[in-house]
């Protein structure tokens, strides 16, 4: 390695790294839920048009993923805790805190699934693209469950996981409560 980029591979580099972009993915899959569930429910406004808000939840759905595969790498290669790739895929089997590790291999395996049907949506019938895409409402759940599980040992980790609820709570109540829904207009 150069001098200049010795310094920067510390032994705690991976574990900041995976600190890092678990809790930034963490927020950004939230934010890509409520977003999900405002296109959805047909959820418009003047100033904010459902394209916008369509773009924006495959935006931060593919900028999430890409941090969450950062998250998972940096945890491989991190040797504080050992963790094999089986561990990030199959779930329950590590010996580092298997519950919650688990949890995140959970999501990770939905994550997978989604990414795999969304790139062979042309080839997939709507449906089936639809009730694979469900499986949405089960991986935001579970990574906060193991956010909360394996990161909470700062107040601060608390914080990030009470604004990524109010985020999806607000945008679930105001999907019910129908604000601003449009018929779907079909043309005759």
């Amino acid at each position: 390695m150069t001098g200049l980029a010795a310094p920067l591979l510390t032994e705690s580099t991976y574990w900041y790294l995976t600190r890092a972009s678990g809790f930034v993915s963490l927020v950004l899959l939230s934010v890509a839920f409520a977003l999900g569930l405002l296109t959805a429910g047909r959820v418009w406004s003047p100033r904010w048009p459902r394209f916008v808000t369509e773009s924006l939840h495959r935006s931060m759905s593919l900028t999430a993923v890409g941090l969450v595969f950062v998250h998972v790498l940096a945890i491989l290669l991190d040797d504080y805790v050992k963790i094999d790739p089986i561990d990030a895929v199959v779930p329950f089997v590590s010996s580092y805190l298997p519950f919650w590790l688990g949890l995140g291999a959970i999501a990770f395996d939905v994550l997978l699934a989604l990414i795999i049907t969304s790139l062979l949506r042309t080839r997939l019938s709507r449906a089936a693209w639809r009730a694979v895409h469900w499986l949405a409402y089960l991986c935001w759940p579970v990574a906060l469950a193991h956010t909360i599980g394996i990161g909470t040992d700062r107040l601060w980790v608390l914080g990030v996981v009470a604004l990524s609820v109010f985020m999806v709570i607000a945008a679930g109540v105001y999907r019910v409560a129908g604000w601003r829904r449009v018929a779907v207009r079909r043309p005759i």
